[in-house]
């Protein structure tokens, strides 16, 4: 295993839900952590940094690169847990707002970090690359296909990075959550909310993702909170 006092790892979507998990476990596990948000309660400390981060703006996402080089010098892992899920996407539907901003923010927006990250996650030969995907990025099991298809989209990134960068010890996972008790799902009904996953233990496993050794990689982790047939 990879030792997390050693390590600086950038997590988008980190104000809240399984972001803000991820960076609370990683500062926990000695991880120095930059966080990107727009807007946050998170403390800066010496192991943690926050930043201004817009998922629409490739600006925004060079100016949290260069802040966190900056502040600490290096990077070793990114953690794309930055999604939205809109409704109005459905294949009845004509209009495309929903699906243009889905693709937007959780397809472009990780592609976008990923490419402005890599010459750094390279640099090191062991960085490593999470994508917070979902189960819909592994079937379809309602009517938001737009929503499905950007996390399938995000699942074929993350092979792609894998594929890309493995020579240069670059490991890519993609965590491929059902139900989370977060405010994504804080509409479903059909789900007890007092079964759904919580995002510390989501961000439990990114954080073992994160420190596994480039001989050990997990390509796809499938986590669930009820049995489906399917898996």
């Amino acid at each position: 295993m990879l030792d997390p006092g050693d390590r600086v790892v950038m997590v988008s979507g980190a104000a809240r839900g399984i972001g803000r998990a991820v960076v609370e476990r990683l500062l926990a596990d000695g991880f120095r952590v930059s966080a990107g948000v727009r807007a946050s309660s998170l403390a800066p400390s010496d192991r943690l940094l926050v930043h201004r981060y817009d998922a629409e703006s490739l600006e925004s996402a060079q100016g949290w690169r260069d802040a966190t080089l900056a502040r600490f010098g290096a990077l070793h892992g990114l953690v794309n847990a930055a999604g939205v899920s809109l409704p109005g996407a459905t294949l009845a539907d004509a209009g495309e707002d929903a699906l243009d901003a889905m693709w937007l923010i959780n397809v472009k927006a990780p592609l976008r970090l990923i490419r402005l990250l890599l010459p750094a996650l390279r640099e090191g030969g062991d960085g490593r690359v999470v994508n917070v995907s979902s189960l819909s990025g592994k079937r379809v099991a309602n009517a938001n296909i737009g929503y499905a298809m950007s996390k399938f989209a995000l699942v074929a990134l993350t092979h792609a990075v894998r594929r890309e960068a493995w020579d240069d010890g670059v490991r890519a996972t993609a965590i491929c959550p059902g139900f989370v008790a977060t405010d994504m799902t804080a509409d479903v009904t059909a789900f007890p909310r007092e079964g759904m996953t919580k995002p510390a233990d989501v961000a439990a496993l990114i954080a073992m993702a994160l420190l596994l050794p480039g001989t050990a990689n997990v390509a796809e982790l499938l986590v669930n909170c009820r049995l489906e047939s399917s898996f």
